[in-house]
């Protein structure tokens, strides 16, 4: 039985932003299936996806970043 890998929504996203997986690994400069492989963007990505893509880190590391607090 064949068993795709689950994708996080916000790592669709970004694929969907750069038109492919193949064409986020070109633009990172890394490998097609690196990129095939990540669950969720890398940590060391994170700041130049943002910058291309205006995805937010803290929507594609919430793990790391957490939702944005509120000052008051």
């Amino acid at each position: 039985m064949f068993h795709m890998k689950q994708r996080d929504e916000i790592l669709l996203s970004v694929f969907a932003a750069f038109g492919c997986a193949a064409n986020l690994a070109r633009f990172l400069g890394v490998s097609r299936a690196a990129v095939c492989h990540w669950k969720r963007v890398p940590f060391k990505h994170l700041q130049v996806i943002e910058a291309q893509t205006g995805i937010t880190r803290e929507k594609m590391r919430p793990d790391i970043y957490g939702p944005k607090k509120i000052q008051s």
